[in-house]
């Protein structure tokens, strides 16, 4: 009862869950070893940031019944950047206009890879200037980050929008090399 009076509910607790599993998603070693994602403030965020908008593509696709939820998820991964910001030792003043900063990149690249899911050139394009900042390795990593989107796009929309909801959420396996 306290947790809903002071803003904290199960949807709440069921994104928090969720977005510690993309985190943990992202944060898997095979991405910066097999894909040459660089392992930099940067191309973490970039990571994030592609998780982040699988997850919120996939519960767009269910429609207005799932945008309170998508909100909530991503009203997470924002205050988790400003908390990030902070231990990073940002002062105060500067962290409102990063995380602004950061709001509007999650924003472009989800404009950039949502065409990208059915147009593999797109994509590619889309992580090159993106994910790799437009310097993209070659073209074998950059390949296998493609088929790992277009891949966990497909996990995603065979899973239950309720199960995400709940806080579950598998996603593929990205290939060695």
């Amino acid at each position: 009862m306290l947790k809903r009076i002071f803003g904290r509910g199960r949807n709440d607790e069921a994104a928090r869950v969720l977005y510690d599993a993309i985190v943990a998603q992202a944060r898997r070693p095979e991405f910066y070893i097999h894909a040459a994602v660089p392992d930099t403030i940067d191309g973490r965020f970039d990571l994030l940031a592609l998780h982040v908008f699988l997850v919120l593509h996939r519960l767009r696709a269910e429609g207005e019944g799932t945008a309170g939820f998508a909100q909530v998820l991503f009203d997470l991964m924002f205050a988790d950047m400003d908390q990030n910001l902070r231990e990073l030792g940002v002062g105060d003043l500067s962290v409102g206009r990063k995380v602004k900063v950061m709001a509007r990149a999650l924003y472009g690249r989800i404009a950039a890879y949502e065409p990208g899911l059915d147009d593999a050139a797109l994509l590619t394009e889309a992580l090159g200037r993106n994910l790799y900042r437009g310097h993209p390795p070659e073209a074998g990593a950059i390949e296998r980050v493609r088929r790992y989107v277009q891949a966990t796009a497909t996990v995603l929309a065979g899973q239950a929008a309720g199960t995400l909801m709940a806080g579950q959420v598998r996603f593929a396996e990205i290939e060695a090399p």
